[in-house]
């Protein structure tokens, strides 16, 4: 792709494509795709033939050259572009190598699909991931703690790196009650622990995830199971840990074993806990914070990678707990909240 336009003293910039075969995937259906670049950053795209015409303030105009030439390059090592992928691109697209984050692109590959960020806390998080043998990842839903933390399990146990792939939850609403539900165990808590298999099905055949089920290669388990053991060259994930308490969070990280990992993740503003019990997720940061080798990775509204209706959402719980309702009462606790 060429510049025929120099975006310091133009006022608009015109780009020109190689491959006119791509230019219906890179526009979209109905120009889908140009509508979100053009409201996503207030400049107004116009194309003819091979060619984008970017109008509009000249930060707005280099961000959308950088978002299409993002989509560009995909399309042209034969990846699929959609709306989220789009999206993405735009929350990418002012990430530099010198804004001091350190951060790198990086790309997991697992058998159905490579993994990219889709944000900068996403790029932040799998760096992070890269880099540490104990990553806590804080955040709203839909921000992809959990999704790219299994996605980075499967990777490994791949490569060999690890020879198992632990993944719990802290079965909050069975309480102390498994035992006097029907089935066996997976049946008992299967309906706590859902979301981890839907991650592992997205990236893993349906009989190959079955089959390291059996074999004991993938390991889902509440965290009530994890006691008593030492987790050893394992891949070890927490999920939704803001529901442990103060002593099995304590417990699960002394589990941690020779040539092992663990994610743990979480939302401190989700507490399902009986009122007055305290988080172990919340404790173990103010614990743990500064510690070499623990890695602490913040996720906000930003990152959220779901419907756009899920990040306003996200805002508005957040302005509503800050600021009260409208008649002037507080936000719920999240003691109030659960209870």
């Amino acid at each position: 792709m060429t510049s025929t336009a120099d975006i310091n003293s133009a006022p608009s910039l015109v780009l020109a494509f190689d491959d006119n075969g791509l230019l219906p995937a890179l526009f979209g259906r109905h120009d889908r795709h140009l509508a979100i670049i053009e409201q996503a950053l207030g400049v107004t795209l116009a194309s003819r033939g091979n060619r984008i015409s970017i109008s509009g303030e000249t930060y707005a105009q280099t961000t959308a050259k950088s978002v299409l030439d993002e989509i560009y390059g995909r399309l042209k090592d034969g990846q699929n572009i959609g709306a989220a992928e789009v999206e993405a691109a735009l929350r990418m697209a002012d990430l530099s190598p010198t804004d001091g984050s350190g951060t790198k692109d990086i790309v997991i590959k697992t058998r159905k699909r490579e993994i990219m960020a889709r944000s900068k806390g996403q790029q932040r998080y799998l760096d992070a991931l890269s880099r540490h043998d104990l990553v806590f990842a804080l955040g709203p839903a839909g921000t992809g703690k959990t999704y790219l933390a299994v996605a980075m399990a499967v990777s490994r146990l791949a490569s060999g790196a690890v020879d198992r792939i632990i993944l719990s939850r802290p079965a909050v609403e069975a309480g102390e009650k498994l035992g006097f539900l029907p089935g066996d165990l997976r049946e008992k808590v299967d309906p706590y622990l859902r979301p981890l298999y839907d991650a592992l099905y997205d990236m893993l055949p349906v009989e190959q995830v079955s089959r390291r089920l059996d074999t004991g290669d993938i390991e889902i388990a509440p965290l009530a199971f994890m006691r008593g053991r030492t987790l050893s060259n394992a891949y070890i994930i927490l999920d939704e840990a803001q529901n442990t308490t103060a002593m099995q969070m304590k417990m699960l990280l002394t589990r941690l074993g020779e040539n092992a990992s663990m994610v743990v993740t979480g939302d401190l503003t989700q507490v399902d806990l009986p009122r007055g019990e305290r988080s172990g997720l919340g404790e173990a940061v103010k614990v743990l914070r500064g510690m070499k080798g623990v890695s602490f990775v913040h996720f906000d509204d930003t990152d959220v990678v779901r419907h756009p209706l899920v990040a306003r959402m996200v805002r508005a719980y957040q302005s509503y707990e800050k600021k009260g309702d409208r008649n002037g009462q507080p936000g719920p606790t999240n003691d109030e909240a659960a209870s």
